[in-house]
């Protein structure tokens, strides 16, 4: 007899990817009765359900007012929802926490410990957004605000020859698994030197220590980590459908143990050092035009 997808469902097992080579092997190897069943049920994925409850997580927030009250509850709901996705250890939920998209969504605020899993959407579409400080001594800040104005973009989008992206670097994520195609390139040519929008900023102002005059920006990785997160999204999300159906879309994991769970971290180291570079080239193009 030769088994079919149709003969596994039948039979019970679920459709994934591994229906094609167990189906390959068993007929190839020609299994039956016993047999075969025996080696569906030992290839077949183990099926990951959520905690039935919720893992301990610390909760480092308090309220002094109806609203902030209104919003504790609301973060403390979504965080016991949350710390039932299976590949959770531990939480905590610090003081400027507030949710974020649905129930079950990590909020802003809130901080997950995973083993052995990425999760894109914990990360977000924002990877490393951050901040750096530069001091340029005693210059005047209005005449450092107005370069900084001059060389540097916010809004959407990228702009074209900005600044040009290290040759060193190009190479680096030429060769990367998630970042090497044409529109992971041009985004991190083009976004190369601006700063988006939303809260990014770029401020200057006087150290009350020092009284020298700083620069501080605020940003992530732009559309090139933006990009990033959905194709890790994606991956994430075919994991979760085959091995965690139950768990919620939001927090789909890619395995770290298989390849393209460390491929995807590697990516998003470079995606890490792109964003350093994208601080350091407008704080270095500040200075330069003073």
């Amino acid at each position: 007899m030769e088994i079919t997808g149709k003969t596994l469902i039948e039979w019970g097992y679920k459709p994934g990817k591994w229906f094609k080579g167990a189906i390959e092997h068993a007929n190839q190897h020609q299994l039956a009765g016993d047999a075969l069943r025996q080696y569906l049920d030992a290839v077949q994925p183990t099926i990951i359900d959520p905690h039935a409850e919720a893992a301990p997580f610390y909760r480092n927030i308090r309220a002094e007012t109806p609203d902030e009250e209104a919003n504790v509850q609301q973060v403390l709901a979504t965080m016991d929802e949350l710390m039932k996705t299976p590949t959770l250890t531990g939480g905590a939920v610090m003081p400027d926490a507030c949710p974020t998209g649905p129930v079950g969504q990590i909020p802003v605020g809130g901080v997950v410990a995973a083993q052995g899993a990425i999760h894109p959407a914990m990360h977000s579409a924002d990877i490393c957004c951050s901040v750096m400080m530069t001091s340029l001594g005693k210059v005047d800040p209005r005449q450092v605000l107005d370069a900084a104005q001059s060389v540097t973009h916010f809004g959407g989008g990228g702009r074209k020859a900005l600044f040009d992206l290290p040759a060193e670097f190009l190479d680096k994520i030429r060769g990367d698994y998630f970042l090497g195609d044409e529109r992971s390139l041009t985004l991190a040519r083009t976004h190369y030197g601006t700063q988006g929008d939303g809260n990014h900023f770029l401020y200057v102002g006087r150290s009350r220590n020092t009284g020298e005059t700083v620069v501080v920006t605020h940003h992530g990785s732009r559309g090139f980590g933006a990009n990033l997160f959905r194709k890790g999204m994606k991956v994430a999300e075919g994991f979760r459908k085959e091995f965690s159906p139950q768990t919620k879309p939001t927090n789909a994991w890619i395995p770290y143990a298989e390849d393209i769970g460390k491929q995807y971290w590697q990516a998003l180291q470079w995606v890490r050092e792109w964003t350093k570079l994208n601080h350091q080239v407008i704080h270095d193009q500040t200075l330069a035009a003073v």
